[in-house]
Formats: structure tokens, sequence, C-alpha cells
């Protein structure tokens, strides 16, 4: 990671599981593999999300939906953005109201590495990533990634701390994952971080935007009631919310079953206007 003067992390609105990202060379980015190209921003960087984690937002704004930008209990939410950039180097950061780091951030730059094997469909390279130079490449530019490596990265760091939940997609190797599972399960036995805040498998109560919901649930459960909350002009009564969630049709497979699914309202439930996640966060593998 070289975020030299031109292209640091200052004007930017990192969270605890996304960071702007601009190598030494901007042409590294056209040779990274995957259907979907990653977006250049700035002078040739781009955003990296953390493969295997998802920390609380702080900033949501669906995408194709009207309305105000989201946001999770902002004391945590805040806590998993610093403790990111501490951990890749950047200590203090200041920022304004929004989140926008400004300037002065301490160092200027740091350098990092990215190890990645494609983007998401809103272009951000997914990847793991640290402080240094990383894992020597062999001759042709791959890294065959451990999960020796995984433990190297901030992704583990963030998710040891309990700075984040575990979220998994298919293009995850299997034993990455494993490595990724057992660290959350730990910090959650261990009530670390955001573990012993979470209401993900409670009843909890959606209110109006721009919390949506005022406890600690999953990112990726947040994200899915806020965008029907804003769908349904701000109201949070939640009597559509299930067949909001079929229409959606998230495809994911639950690993403990080996069922594969179509729709999150097989593993959400809503019951006297309340609403509860009811599987193992871990135990989800999503396609896309």
């Amino acid at each position: 990671m070289d975020t030299r003067p031109d292209g640091s992390v200052v004007g930017t609105r990192p969270d605890g599981d996304t960071v702007r990202f601009y190598p030494d060379d901007p042409a590294v980015w056209s040779t990274v593999p995957g259907p979907h190209p990653i977006v250049i921003r700035g002078p040739g960087g781009a955003n990296l999300r953390l493969e295997g984690i998802d920390a609380l937002e702080t900033h949501f704004k669906p995408p194709f939906v009207s309305g105000p930008e989201l946001h999770q209990p902002k004391i945590p939410a805040d806590a998993a953005a610093a403790e990111l950039l501490r951990l890749l180097g950047f200590d203090p950061v200041q920022r304004t109201s929004n989140g926008t780091v400004k300037a002065p951030t301490n160092p200027t730059a740091v350098r990092g590495y990215v190890l990645t094997r494609g983007a998401d469909k809103p272009g951000r390279c997914i990847a793991f990533t640290g402080p240094g130079d990383g894992p020597q490449a062999g001759p042709n530019g791959e890294v065959f990634v451990t999960p020796e490596m995984v433990r190297d990265t901030v992704n583990h760091q963030l998710l040891a701390k309990g700075f984040a939940y575990p979220i998994f997609y298919r293009t995850l190797f299997p034993d990455l994952r494993a490595e990724l599972t057992a660290t959350a399960t730990k910090a959650r036995t261990d009530g670390e971080g955001v573990w012993p805040l979470d209401k993900t498998h409670s009843n909890t109560l959606a209110v109006e935007p721009p919390d949506v919901d005022k406890d600690v649930i999953y990112p990726k459960f947040f994200r899915r009631l806020g965008e029907y909350v804003l769908e349904n002009d701000g109201n949070p009564a939640l009597g559509g919310f299930l067949d909001y969630l079929r229409r959606k049709a998230d495809r994911f497979t639950i690993l403990s079953t080996g069922h594969f699914s179509t729709g999150l309202d097989l593993i959400i439930e809503v019951d006297d206007g309340k609403v509860r996640w009811t599987h193992p966060v871990e135990d989800i593998v999503y396609d896309e």
C-alpha cells in the first residue's frame, strides 16, 4: 500500500472493513482476475473491501434507494474504523463530523500489501491486507495464501479482537474460511469487542432512519433491514419484510446442512413487530 501525499486516506471515509489503497503501479488493477472490473478512484487508487469480515456500518447508502445515509451504533462502529487504520499504521487520525479523514494524518503515507482474487459488483477489490511488504510472490506474481498468512493480516486481527463479524462468500477457500471461523468463535466466546453487545439472534426492533436499528446486529442483517425501511418510505413496520427478502433473492448455502437457498427470509424471523436472524453468521456462505 503506497498512500502517497496525493493519494492518502485524507479525504476518504474508511470504515472497519473498507479502506483506500494506492499501488505503486496503478496498471496492476487491470491484472486482477474476475468478472467485475475494479473502479479506480483518485490518482490510481481503489477501495479495498476486506475479505472475510463485516464491520458495523458507519455510513451506508443503499444503491438505487432514496433516503438518508444510514448508520449503526456510533461508538462501536467508529472504534472498528479507527482500529483498522491503527493496524495499518495510521495513528492518530482526525475526522470531520461525517467521518471523512482530514489532514494531517500521522504518518502521511504507509506501505502495505494486497492479496486478492477479484472485485465485488461495486468495483471494490476484495482482499486480505496488512502493513509492510507482505508474503513473497512467486515468479508469476502469484501468492498461494495459507491460514498462517491470513493470521498476519488486519482482517484476522479485527476479527480476533471482535471489531468485526465474519462474512463468507463462495470465492473464499474452505481452509481460510475455517481459520476465520475459529477466530470469530473464540472472540465471541471470550466476549471480545461487539460480541457482548450483539443482538443479532435476539428479537430486535426496527426504527425510523437513519438508525433503522439501535441495537448492535450483524451488518449484513442491518443492510437488508435498512434497504427495506427506506424502500418502505422510512416506515419501520415489518409486515412486508419477509416478502422483500424473497424478492431480493440472496443466494447462499447453509454449511451445517449443505442446504442451498434463495432468499434470506429462510433465516430471518419476524414476530410481534420484532425481527431476528436465526442461524450462526459463520454458517452461511453467500454466492455474491
